[in-house]
């Protein structure tokens, strides 16, 4: 310890009376001598004390700036939503060039407005209790305006004279990205294992059929009527395959920029005999100078051939159907399908589109499945909309030209 108060006040004192006695004042050895250089040795040796343990206390925070400097998490210390310091793993998550740039900062003006509720109410909890919290997550801006997920607990700390909060925590963006992707494969397995059993199963029951008539002929039972059932049996196994082979096997499809009014009109001539076969009446109320749509026609006009069929479908004594397509917002258009018949129970709509769920007697799923796919990879939206005994709207929102990339919502 540096004692160097203690003799400069005890030399003070020496001097001093050294001084009296030289102008002749006092004697030099006196009661008050002793006095005051004893007091001048206290307060010397409290003031290198306090020096002492002042350095220490020093040291001690250069060395806890040190530690958490180097702490490979991030690290920020703030009170009153201020930032008082940062480690240098913060400053390379927030992408700052150094810890000017983030001291003296509003914590919140770097988490994304939808958190700041969580932030403040937490920060209200972290000041009523003495632990720390468990960790949560929050999105967080960086300097340059780019978002990430941050990860981290909090709890109260002396930072200097005053209490603050002290944050621990990590970007755990490429973590939850990583999950995402982990949980969208395992969802792809499960449907894998749904579409497999679902085919082995609507596959069976014509090869039944087909293995009953077979042994038929064998007795030479040949009749014309069951050739023709044996072959509508192979039509209906071949069509199952093909709506399959439509979701499992990717294709290059070639987009091209079409009028919707213009392919619209061809999917209704292709309809028109089995609308007029079935007793429905298909009324189109086009807007006038739509702006164009980027698609793939074969696939588009296959989507809209499901959705007349199955309205036709579902009104098995006829019915109207009516087709409104006009302008929803700007850089996108909404194209209605509205029939009378039977409508869908609430329950059953979520899960359509599902592979072999169906209200039909003899349907598979998979072409309301197509219709979601193809959809989907026009960047459109595809909603169902349905009441029991009144009817079914479909509704598809598709970008035009003028906008590509719609946001994908699915309702």
């Amino acid at each position: 310890m540096n004692r160097s108060g203690q003799i400069i006040l005890v030399l003070i004192s020496i001097l001093f009376t050294a001084y009296q006695t030289l102008m002749g004042r006092d004697q030099f050895f006196t009661v008050d001598f002793f006095i005051f250089t004893l007091i001048a040795f206290l307060v010397g040796r409290q003031y290198d004390l306090a020096r002492y343990y002042a350095k220490k206390a020093k040291l001690k925070d250069e060395s806890y700036k040190k530690l958490v400097d180097f702490f490979p998490e991030s690290i920020i210390i703030h009170e009153d939503n201020k930032v008082c310091y940062v480690n240098h793993a913060a400053v390379k998550m927030i992408g700052a060039k150094d810890k000017e740039d983030l001291i003296g900062c509003s914590i919140l003006d770097f988490i994304v407005p939808k958190y700041k509720g969580r932030a403040v109410e937490r920060m209200k909890l972290i000041k009523k209790v003495n632990s720390p919290l468990s960790n949560i997550e929050y999105e967080l801006k960086k300097i340059d305006g780019t978002t990430f997920f941050f990860e981290g607990s909090s709890m109260n700390i002396s930072y200097g004279k005053n209490d603050a909060l002290l944050t621990i925590g990590k970007d755990v963006t490429a973590k939850k990205e990583h999950t995402e992707r982990l949980l969208l494969k395992s969802e792809k397995l499960a449907l894998l294992g749904q579409m497999a059993a679902g085919i082995a199963h609507e596959i069976r029951n014509p090869l039944t059929s087909i293995k009953g008539f077979i042994q038929l002929f064998k007795t030479n039972h040949l009749q014309e009527e069951y050739y023709n059932i044996v072959l509508s049996e192979l039509d209906r196994i071949n069509a199952i395959v093909g709506e399959f082979l439509v979701l499992a096997k990717p294709s290059a499809s070639i987009f091209v920029e079409k009028d919707i009014e213009e392919l619209i009109k061809d999917v209704l001539t292709i309809m028109s005999t089995q609308s007029i076969l079935s007793n429905v009446q298909i009324s189109s109320k086009i807007e006038p100078s739509l702006p164009k749509i980027c698609c793939e026609e074969a696939q588009l006009k296959q989507v809209f051939l499901n959705l007349f069929k199955n309205a036709i479908e579902a009104m098995p004594n006829g019915g109207n159907i009516q087709l409104k397509v006009k302008e929803h917002e700007e850089g996108s258009i909404l194209i209605q399908v509205i029939d009378e018949g039977v409508g869908i129970p609430p329950e059953r709509i979520p899960t359509l589109g599902e592979p072999f769920y169906t209200t039909k007697e003899k349907g598979t799923g998979l072409g309301l499945m197509t219709c979601y796919k193809i959809i989907e990879s026009h960047k459109g939206v595809l909603s169902i909309h349905s009441e029991v005994n009144k009817g079914t709207t479909i509704e598809m929102i598709l970008p035009t030209i003028t906008q590509p990339l719609l946001k994908r919502e699915f309702i």
